[in-house]
């Protein structure tokens, strides 16, 4: 199995059709067989499972892992990690925000890297349409108070594009402690201790309509921050 792609959804009936049946395509024509697309429903309360179900009775190389309760999205991409057996892991967001296309290309520049991230922020990025400012500017206020916290690099710890090495993978199951916004953070932070080595590659991003955080939801992110960084000092 070359790769394992975690797709975790949380009510998403109406777009994640599209997603499964574009990356289905698209993986196909690239791995053959030797892939497998882990979706992780979590909470759902509209029909994401039944639809992904139909999906998965015609294609064997989708797995669902149904969660009935909340564990956000950290929760349900560590517990896809658990299940995954793809030499590389990786997740991408249900709303198809990343392509299959964009996807692949952290998995054709691996080579030998611990893990690379999809960043919309890094020279030969794009973010389309263009971001609403106030959207914008809370993302930039994340992202510089991310990197005085941790003294990171990166342009953008946020994106939802991932992919690590296995190994890499099931250290981050044993140690990672956050499942909501700062869950990404969480994963970056604990590979930069184990010196892990981790690219930041630019993306093609389909900025969505339906943001799931407010202004109050940002705000409780950031206060977030700094407590995971003063628990982890």
């Amino acid at each position: 199995m070359k790769l394992s792609l975690i797709i975790p959804a949380y009510n998403e009936e109406n777009r994640i059709p599209e997603t499964l049946k574009n990356y289905l395509e698209f993986l196909k024509e690239k791995l053959k067989k030797s892939f497998e697309i882990i979706v992780v429903p979590n909470n759902c309360r509209d029909k994401t499972l039944e639809i992904v179900q139909e999906f998965a009775l015609k294609n064997k190389v989708i797995k669902i892992l149904n969660i009935p309760y909340y564990v956000g999205k950290g929760g349900a991409v560590i517990k896809g990690f658990e299940i995954a057996k793809g030499d590389y892991i990786g997740f991408v967001d249900a709303d198809h925000s990343t392509s299959p296309e964009n996807f692949f290309k952290l998995y054709e520049n691996k080579r030998d890297f611990d893990g690379l991230i999809a960043s919309r922020r890094i020279k030969g990025a794009i973010i389309k349409p263009k971001r609403e400012l106030n959207k914008e500017l809370s993302s930039i206020l994340f992202n510089k108070i991310t990197n005085i916290l941790f003294s990171f690099k990166y342009k953008d710890t946020q994106c939802g594009a991932k992919l690590f090495t296995k190994k890499t993978t099931q250290f981050l199951v044993k140690n990672s402690t956050e499942t909501g916004w700062v869950f990404d953070v969480d994963l970056l932070w604990l590979c930069k201790k184990k010196n892990l080595k981790i690219l930041e590659y630019p993306i093609i991003w389909t900025d969505t309509e339906d943001s799931r955080l407010n202004f109050q939801d940002k705000i409780r992110s950031i206060l977030r921050l700094f407590r995971y960084r003063f628990k982890t000092h």
